[in-house]
């Protein structure tokens, strides 16, 4: 068998799980750390079967069968190598490549990269403690890192001169690296005058650089541009620290930046790691979910991370189980991790973790308030959203119960026959008895127009779980009733609206003399529709 790329390969069992993969023919059950099954390769009644989600393989403790997704696909379905790989990757949804294999030019560049940033950071970490760099351990030790901290996470300083371009001037692979640029002038650092933070890959080797300003500058980060060894879409910062946090703790916990991602991990929580340079993307979670399904995301409470907050749900979708438990937790008041951390400890933090609201809550709570519910059209709208996120769950079972649960929540929120007691109230007369008992009477025999004309009943302020007399009154006639009190209701308020429009024109405010032929157009229009009603 020809041997094949292993970038591909190592792609595949990056982007798939093998629990997702081992799944679809063997039915799992969740034991400890691993999942258990009955083994597809020979017979037997007492699971024995045993995948392993975070180092990617399955063994049989009855027949020894041993392997990882590859190798599962090609026994399994009876398949050769390429067959096999053809499969996972059009589960991944990823492109197959030419079978080749792998060009050693290639595997020769990728290891004068990795050197290349290894000894970067070796020098960025010697800088630190120069004179040069005093204004940056100033500025990492006020933000509360300590000298262990440093060293843990290699962190240094780029200093403003060439330092980069200079000592490694005879490397064929320095531009490729993304450390250093070429100018008018020969090759320059990219980072200068920033704080270093090395980007580690899930293996522990550092693949590349991000820079914090020191001066308030914009950005506030700068990141190495893709190379052959970071994709900045494929890397999670953090997770070369946390994936034993993660397996132990039976969770992540995805803040917004590094600096939050490294304060968590030292303030209590190891389990934390962040994206890098971009926005959560579907690699991310893949990734991660090699490691644990169960995540908490922690944004901020302001407007844009609720929008960081809703992307993620929509992202995390495909990847949910019946067995995983995805969360939401936001840090309000204009505060960071970092920050509720140094001044109100691991506590307040915790609590904050604890008090994370699940996925299928908050993938409500966003619905209501995007869309207006308390109106037929916002409701339409709204199911169409939470039918287009449902369908992206890829277990079908569990997608069946996502179903279910928002039909009843749908049911008894928006469709169902209720007095709304947040509904918006008109400032009109009050309804006199007479009218009160009639729309009584109607809701009570007719639950069909109550439904249908939800919105404009709920504005009356009228218990309608009351009593009201016996009336004569058909479907059609109890219509004609509830729509010509609705018109009359909007004449009173147009009414009302000119009324004010007039004084504020009396009172020389000009601004509202043009209004006031609308409103009147809009009364015309009113009465002709009442009259042709009362006519029928």
């Amino acid at each position: 068998m020809a041997k094949f790329d292993n970038n591909f390969t190592d792609e595949l069992r990056a982007r798939l799980s093998i629990v997702d993969v081992v799944g679809r023919r063997v039915p799992l059950t969740k034991k400890g750390q691993n999942y258990w099954g009955c083994c597809p390769f020979h017979n037997e009644k007492t699971p024995s079967f045993s995948v392993n989600e975070e180092k990617g393989f399955y063994h049989c403790f009855g027949c020894s069968e041993h392997g990882d997704i590859i190798s599962f696909t090609m026994k399994s379905n009876n398949m050769e190598f390429i067959p096999a790989i053809t499969e996972l990757a059009n589960m991944a949804g990823i492109k197959m490549p030419d079978f080749k294999p792998k060009n050693p030019d290639i595997a020769k560049r990728e290891e004068s990269l990795f050197d290349i940033c290894e000894k970067a950071a070796q020098t960025f970490s010697e800088k630190l403690f120069t004179p040069d760099g005093a204004h940056a351990l100033e500025y990492v030790r006020k933000r509360g890192f300590s000298d262990d901290m440093i060293k843990k996470y290699r962190i240094g300083y780029a200093p403003k001169n060439n330092i980069i371009a200079n000592k490694f001037a005879n490397s064929k692979f320095l531009i490729d690296s993304g450390l250093c640029r070429r100018g008018d002038y020969g090759l320059y650092d990219f980072f200068r005058d920033k704080l270093m933070f090395p980007i580690f890959n899930a293996n522990g080797k550092i693949v590349a650089f991000s820079g914090r300003s020191l001066d308030g500058s914009e950005p506030k980060y700068i990141n190495t541009s893709d190379t052959d060894i970071f994709h900045k879409r494929k890397t999670v910062f953090g997770l070369n620290f946390a994936r034993d946090a993660i397996h132990r703790s039976n969770r992540s916990i995805i803040v917004e930046g590094q600096i939050d991602a490294i304060k968590m991990q030292t303030g209590g929580f190891p389990e934390t790691v962040a994206p890098l340079g971009t926005a959560l993307t579907e690699d991310h979670i893949a990734l991660l979910c090699k490691s644990n399904r169960n995540i908490i995301f922690c944004f901020d409470g302001d407007g844009a991370g609720l929008k960081a907050a809703s992307r993620a749900c929509s992202i995390v979708m495909p990847f949910l189980r019946d067995t995983s438990d995805v969360k939401f937790a936001f840090v309000s008041g204009g505060k960071d991790p970092d920050e509720i951390l140094k001044n109100s400890g691991e506590d307040a933090m915790r609590k904050i973790i604890n008090d994370a609201v699940p996925l299928v809550e908050f993938l409500w709570d966003i619905t209501n308030k995007n869309f207006l519910t308390n109106t037929p059209g916002g409701r339409s709208q709204a199911e169409k959203f939470l039918k287009k996120e449902i369908e992206k769950i890829t277990d079908t079972d569990l997608k069946l119960e996502y179903e279910k649960e928002y039909n009843n929540r749908k049911f008894n929120s928006w469709h169902r026959w209720k007095r709304s007691d947040s509904a918006v109230q008109i400032k009109l007369p009050d309804i006199d008895s007479i009218t009160k008992n009639t729309l009584i009477y109607i809701v009570n025999t007719y639950p069909e127009l109550a439904e249908q004309y939800i919105d404009f009943l709920t504005t009356l302020d009228i218990d309608f779980d009351g009593n009201a007399p016996e009336l004569n009154l058909n479907k059609n006639s109890a219509e004609k009733y509830i729509v010509s009190l609705k018109l009359q209701r909007y004449l009173d308020k147009l009414n009302l609206t000119k009324k004010e429009l007039l004084n504020k024109l009396l009172s020389g405010d000009e601004s509202v003399r043009d209004e006031i032929p609308k409103i009147d157009s809009d009364i015309e229009s009113a009465k002709e529709k009442l009259e042709k009603l009362i006519s029928l």
